[in-house]
């Protein structure tokens, strides 16, 4: 992803809480594109909740809803076993995290200010 840092697995986490502490308040896209099936939308500007690494069990879980009575319920999405995790770090438009799979298939989580997701 070009204007983005890809991480080593060891910073995974600090870097994803890190991210989590960043969007706050923000609303959130998770897309998956993966070549076999397309480009597929799991949720579209929904209210951001947390993005992490669990290093016991390999996985990077993006997570959106749950923050109000309008997104009472937290949609989860999971990549199991990543390869690579890369975040936007140069000043752009929207700010985004790419999670790749073992597969080959990539997970896209951007973040919206609110007030723009309307």
């Amino acid at each position: 992803m070009a204007g983005s840092t890809t991480f080593d697995r060891g910073e995974w986490r600090t870097t994803l809480d890190q991210v989590t502490a960043e969007h706050e308040g923000e609303l959130a896209t998770i897309e998956v594109l993966d070549p076999s099936v397309g480009h597929q939308y799991e949720a579209e500007r929904l209210p951001f909740s947390s993005l992490s690494y669990d290093p016991k069990d390999d996985t990077v879980i993006g997570a959106v809803g749950g923050k109000s009575p309008r997104y009472p319920v937290v949609l989860r999405h999971l990549v199991w076993h990543p390869t690579e995790v890369d975040v936007t770090t140069e000043d752009i438009p929207e700010a985004a995290v790419r999670v790749v799979a073992p597969d080959g298939s990539i997970t896209l989580i951007t973040f919206y200010p609110e007030e723009s997701g309307t």
